[in-house]
Parts: C-alpha cells; structure tokens; sequence
C-alpha cells in the first residue's frame, strides 16, 4: 500500500483528446495553466482525418503542450486514452475531454485532496450545466453531480448500484501505480473506458472519489435521436463487458432520475415540460435496451443506431 503524500508533491500529466475542437479547448488550456497546481504536461490526442493536419493553441507562458497526432480510423476511446497514459511517467494522470473548462483554479488541487487516502485510485470533477444549457438538462447534471463529495468502494454496491462504478473522464484523474496494476483502460470499447477502469479498481479493493469542490463547465443538449444513438452505445458496452456490469442494478437508477426530474417539474409548475421528458426519457431506455442486444440486430442497422459509427468500421 502506498503512503499518502501531499496534495502539493504529486506530479500529474493531463490527456485530452481533441477532434474538431471550438474555443472551449483554448479556455480550457489557459485555464491548466491558472491552477494553483500546475501540471506536468498537457498531451493533446489529435484525431485527424489526413496526415498533417495542426492544431492551433492559445500562447500560455510557462505552458508545456504537446500535440500528438492519432489518425481517425485509430481512435478508441480506450485504447487512444491508453495509448496517452504510456507517454505519462507522472505519478496522477488527468483526463479531460476538450469541452470541459475549469470553473477556477482549484480544480487540480480538489482532485488530488482525495489520494489523502491511499486506497484511492481514481478520482472525478463536479459536472455544472452551461449558462445556455436547457431546464431539464441543468437539473440532471444537479442530479448526477451533486453538491456533496463522497467516497466510494466495494461495500457501496448494494446501495448504490451500478453508480458505485460511477466516474467520468470529462474530467478525471488515476493513480499511476494503481492503473498500471490493472492493466489499463481496455484496448477497444466504444463507451465507458472510465467505468470500466473504476469498475476494476473497486472490485481490487480501491476506491473512486467524487471530488464536488472540483468543478467543470461541461453539458450538451441532445435531440431525441441523439439522446437515443448515445445511449444504443451505453448498451453495446454493457453488452460487451459483463464482467463488469451484469447483475448491478442500472435501469433503476434511470428510473429514479425520471421520478425525480418529473416530481421537480411538478414542484416548479413546468408542467409544459413533461412530454420532453417523457419523450427523452423514451429514447433513451429504447437506445439502452437495444444497444444490451446489438449482437441480434443486423450489422448494417447497429452502425445505424451508434452514435460511435467509426467503432464499428
């Protein structure tokens, strides 16, 4: 076991692949580099659709930036995540996607508070909601980061279900020692590499701590073919990894987060917002459930209804 060490000592790389990025990434890079603990190196995982092809990046005095190109029909979201962890000697690595932007410069020094605890090994970010970010989707992201920081482990799973596997790699960070252990994010998957990653650790006896005082700005607003093709791909992962997900309760934890939203409406007298929810909620479980049976569906009809389609070429 390894002694805990302070917050300041640790040394940490930060992992972000990019595709097609807009201002946010520029925001999110000078803001790495207002933390109070700075890091080590930002790596930003090009996905490019021809050779040759540049990023430009925002002039941050001080900065150490590197960009690492990884061609279009290479990228996974394990195994280009992967592929960036065996460029890291730090003993943390952060992951980040390109459109999470740090609400101020703590967040850093709030995801690394936890490894206080050396049973920790992995830890992840408050999610808030943008300022344009729909009604419905601001009370989810309250939901599903609350403001309460809380840590997980082994003897959770009963109560909390499939949520004790719960973390994110919109903004996230991993022990190195830990990871390396058990052998990485896996090499092909087309969603949830972070769950699966935490799922791991829990289950070797770790732990996963949501860290509420490390704050992004991170939300989408998705059509409903969206919020269906997204979730197809969260079944196609349960599918793949049993190991991992079956017999832990999920679909009730959705279901909860409907009662809940709609008890909220109720409460707020948006009662004009019910059929949206209804309906969302409606594409969603039908993604889900028919994402769990994609190996019953013709190929054709799979790549169809990914949101992920490169995955399955």
């Amino acid at each position: 076991m390894e002694q805990a060490q302070n917050k300041q000592d640790y040394s940490i790389d930060v992992i972000i692949p990019v595709y097609h990025p807009d201002e946010k990434l520029n925001r999110l890079l000078i803001m790495l580099y207002k933390q109070t603990i700075k890091p080590n190196r930002v790596m930003i995982l090009l996905t490019q659709e021809r050779e040759g092809q540049e990023q430009s990046l925002p002039e941050i005095e001080g900065s150490n930036i590197t960009v690492i190109p990884i061609m279009k029909d290479s990228f996974d979201h394990g195994g280009t995540r992967k592929y960036g962890a065996t460029l890291s000697d730090t003993e943390i690595l952060m992951f980040m996607t390109q459109d999470a932007v740090p609400v101020d410069e703590l967040l850093i020094e709030k995801l690394l508070e936890p490894y206080g605890d050396s049973l920790v090994t992995a830890t992840y970010a408050r999610q808030l909601a943008g300022e344009k970010t729909d009604y419905v989707e601001r009370y989810i992201r309250n939901f599903n980061y609350p403001k309460s920081s809380r840590v997980k482990s082994l003897e959770n799973l009963e109560e909390m279900g499939i949520k004790t596997f719960f973390c994110s790699d919109v903004c996230a960070t991993y022990r190195k020692s830990a990871y390396v252990e058990l052998g990485g994010f896996v090499d092909k998957t087309i969603f949830n590499e972070d769950m699966i990653m935490a799922a791991g650790m829990v289950r070797a006896g770790y732990k996963i701590a949501y860290a509420a005082e490390a704050m992004v700005i991170h939300s989408h607003t998705y059509s409903y073919l969206q919020q269906f093709t997204r979730n197809f791909d969260l079944g196609v992962s349960h599918n793949q990894f049993p190991e991992v997900f079956y017999g832990i309760k999920s679909e009730s934890e959705g279901i909860k987060l409907v009662k809940s939203t709609a008890d909220y409406l109720i409460k707020k007298k948006k009662y004009n917002r019910l059929p949206d929810l209804i309906l969302n909620s409606g594409f969603k479980f039908m993604g889900y459930q028919l994402g769990k049976r994609y190996d019953l569906l013709p190929k054709s009809l799979v790549k169809h209804f990914s949101m992920n389609k490169s995955y399955w070429n």
